[in-house]
């Protein structure tokens, strides 16, 4: 850097508390250490940042300018002497995590507005993927932690933590459809229904379902789609139908349902999560149901 950053300092300090005197006790300085650092600043410059003819030094049109590059400056450097204390951490430079469809927004808002906070610097990725996709994910390395509904089996090398919170599934048509009329719905009747059914990459074929025929998608926001435009009947997460549907969906009375459903966070044992994706699991870990 061309100017030291005492300077720098020193003539911030001396624009915001209002004189050298009142710069020199917040830095711990003396008076003369900061007059005298400013004038430093003002010869390297090439112009003068403050009007010392008055009680106090008053900023010049030049300095007002000035000023607005300095603060820039200083904030930069702060960020990167973070930087290089949490890379002498072992701090990952990025950080991947899949969450599910329905693990409702609101569980995560206020993680990730923490977690920006916490790791400023850091690349974060975050995408969408259910069940076996999220699994698959983690053993490519291709992301580092996964948010999805309890797996009735895992690898080996997936770790997993079950969550606090859960997802609230139930079952929905478009409103115009005539199951809708009923005060209950039957199994059987569903079945000669469309079904619209989550199928992830990873899954494979599914079973057919006796009776109607069957449509697959990897989200549960497609399949939210495809319901609202009357193709079949689906399972989907009560939170996203009220914030992202289009009230065109209505919720089926059938046995058994709704259901709630289990959550987990995932992570590969071969390539576990750094300083950063542990904090964001202590939190998801410790997450209460909003």
């Amino acid at each position: 850097m061309r100017y030291s950053p005492e300077s720098l300092l020193a003539f911030v300090q001396t624009v915001d508390k209002g004189s050298f005197s009142a710069a020199a006790r917040a830095l711990g300085k003396s008076q003369s250490t900061i007059s005298a650092a400013v004038a430093n600043l003002e010869d390297d410059l090439g112009f003068r940042l403050l009007d010392r003819g008055g009680r106090q030094p008053v900023l010049t049109a030049q300095g007002e300018h000035a000023l607005r590059q300095i603060r820039e400056i200083l904030a930069a450097s702060e960020r990167l002497d973070e930087l290089a204390m949490r890379m002498a951490e072992g701090v990952e430079p990025r950080l991947s995590m899949a969450i599910s469809d329905f693990w409702q927004a609101d569980h995560h808002e206020q993680l990730l507005r923490k977690f920006a906070a916490r790791y400023p610097d850091i690349d974060f990725d975050c995408m969408i993927a259910e069940d076996a996709d999220v699994i698959d994910l983690l053993q490519k390395g291709r992301i580092h932690i996964g948010v999805i509904r309890v797996q009735p089996h895992y690898p080996a090398d997936i770790a997993t933590s079950r969550l606090q919170v859960e997802a609230q599934m139930a079952i929905f048509i478009r409103h115009d459809h005539p199951l809708t009329r009923q005060a209950e719905v039957s199994q059987s009747e569903l079945d000669l229904v469309r079904q619209l059914r989550l199928n992830t990459w990873g899954q494979g074929p599914t079973p057919q379902p006796s009776g109607g025929n069957s449509w697959s998608a990897p989200s549960y926001l497609l399949l939210l789609e495809m319901a609202e435009q009357g193709f079949g009947w689906t399972i989907l997460p009560r939170w996203m139908v009220e914030q992202f549907g289009h009230q065109l969906l209505t919720e089926l009375r059938v046995p058994g349902w709704p259901q709630r459903i289990a959550v987990d966070a995932v992570w590969s044992t071969r390539t576990p999560p750094g300083p950063a994706g542990r904090w964001i699991l202590d939190r998801l870990i410790a997450q209460h149901p909003a």
